[in-house]
This record gives C-alpha cells, structure tokens and sequence, in this order.
C-alpha cells in the first residue's frame, strides 16, 4: 500500500510547514500540494493526488479542511476514492477508513 499525500495552503504567504512535518513524520514521502484557495474547483496539486491513487492505496491529509471546503464536497471526494478503492486518513481528526471505526465514522457522515 502506498499513500497520495495532499497538503493546502490558502494562500502564497502562509507556510505549509506543520502540515509537511507530519504528513512525513506519519511516514509520507510522496507529497502533493497547493498554494490556492480551498473554494477553487479546480486546484493541480489535488488533481494531482487524485490521479495518483491506486487501488489499495490511501490518501491522507493533515485535517479535513484541506481536502474539501464544506461538507458536501468533501463526501464527495471521499466517496469517490471509495469506489476506486482508495482509503482515506485526516491524521488531526483521527479519521482512517483502513480501520473499522474509521469506516464508521464515514459511514455515519454520509447519512
């Protein structure tokens, strides 16, 4: 299993710094990232993550709030992965759809 790693800054000024340091201190090596607002649809570092994903891979973020603005979109994405069956881990909210409880979690989200 190999991991899409997905970091976001919101703008050129803020430093992606702390999402880094633990995105590799959670054994990431292969990172993308983005220097633009969550709210754009179109943002390359994601695009990115998404076509880098396999099968039995798992895609982690640092905190939810970097892969999807509001609820709906982040589903969206999460499902997504889901049925390409790609795994999903937010290490700040303990998020991990590799774990029973973690597909739990998703499972009452999408309700």
């Amino acid at each position: 299993m190999k991991a899409a790693i997905y970091a976001r800054v919101s703008t050129l000024d803020q430093d992606p710094a702390l999402q880094l340091d633990a995105l590799t201190a959670a054994g990431c090596s292969k990172i993308f990232e983005d220097r633009i607002s969550g709210a754009r649809a179109d943002r390359p570092g994601l695009r990115q993550t998404l076509d880098y994903a396999r099968d039995g891979d798992v895609l982690i973020v640092w905190k939810l709030d970097r892969l999807g603005r509001s609820l709906s979109h982040l589903l969206t994405i999460i499902n997504s992965l889901r049925e390409r069956k790609v795994a999903f881990r937010s290490l700040t909210e303990g998020m991990d759809t590799t774990t029973a409880s973690g597909e739990l979690l998703f499972r009452v989200l999408v309700r």
